[in-house]
């Protein structure tokens, strides 16, 4: 009797190849974008940002975060393959051409720019700069020991662009909080270096894991007491009350619970310890917007 003839598997629609290539049904991403900036356009506002500022800043973390996967997986399409974690996605796996993910890099970029289109000039100075952050980090990884430094500034650069968009101008606070996210970034990044590290010496990759080596849990945790610190120092500087501090209080008692996460370095722990950054995140932003509504 003569077997069936085997179905090929339908096509998958160009649109959802685009969704997966910059990761929207990852969001972990955008939220690690998002609360730093949220609470340096709450705190240069002083919690009461206008509505259009808002609204270009959340959309203009979605549509960057965006970009920055599509040139990602652009840069590293011949490393991706290699890598348990990512030999799916859809360039590196052949299903979305290489000009593709530039073509939608760049369109997601000139959206983004078109937001901020109403703002003052130091704004714009600063977007571009933003732009070259996102473009030059995924090479950071071929020669930089700590490649999650880099992310930490191209991860926040939200921040100094809303103090300037509601100040025209840097106060030094903005480069506090700036600090304070690049060791937040050094240590949700370095927790998601963790999951790939074997793949990452064999190729030839550099990251904060590697860098770090045994003492990656200790430099995680390190991270995460400099990053709550420096917060403590922009609470002090803006005169917060106590309400920030209990914002604060939570995200180290979330930073602590990922210590029992990532302890013995299992890959599944140290995947959902980065997942989990989201709720540290969202942790500080209330502290800081809670303050500000019960001023």
């Amino acid at each position: 009797m003569d077997r069936p003839a085997r179905r090929e598997a339908a096509p998958v629609p160009r649109i959802v190849l685009y969704w997966r290539l910059v990761r929207l049904h990852r969001p972990i991403g955008i939220l690690l974008l998002l609360w730093p900036t949220l609470c340096a356009l709450w705190i240069a506002s002083g919690g009461f940002p206008a509505p259009y500022l808002l609204f270009a800043f959340v959309t203009g973390t979605v549509l960057m975060r965006s970009a920055g996967c599509a040139i990602n997986d652009w840069a590293d399409r011949d490393f991706d393959r290699h890598v348990a974690r990512t030999r799916d996605r859809p360039l590196t796996s052949g299903l979305v051409r290489p000009w593709e993910a530039v073509a939608v890099f760049v369109a997601l970029s000139l959206m983004s720019l078109a937001l901020i289109a109403p703002l003052n000039r130091l704004t714009w100075a600063l977007a571009f700069v933003a732009a070259f952050l996102a473009v030059s980090y995924p090479f950071t990884k071929r020669f930089l020991a700590l490649p999650q430094a880099y992310l930490g500034v191209a991860f926040g650069f939200g921040i100094p662009m809303a103090f300037a968009a509601v100040q025209d101008a840097l106060a030094p606070i903005a480069w506090l909080m700036l600090a304070a996210n690049v060791f937040w970034a050094l240590a949700y990044d370095t927790e998601y270096a963790m999951v790939d590290r074997d793949d990452d010496l064999r190729i030839g990759i550099r990251t904060a894991a590697i860098t770090f080596g045994r003492y990656d849990v200790a430099a995680v945790m390190s991270c995460y007491a400099i990053t709550l610190c420096l917060l403590a120092l922009v609470g002090l500087s803006e005169a917060m009350g106590a309400v920030f501090y209990a914002g604060l209080a939570v995200a180290a008692a979330i930073a602590a619970f990922h210590y029992t996460l990532i302890r013995q370095r299992e890959r599944d722990g140290c995947f959902r310890a980065f997942n989990h950054n989201n709720w540290l995140g969202a942790a500080v932003f209330a502290g800081v917007a809670l303050e500000y509504a019960l001023r």
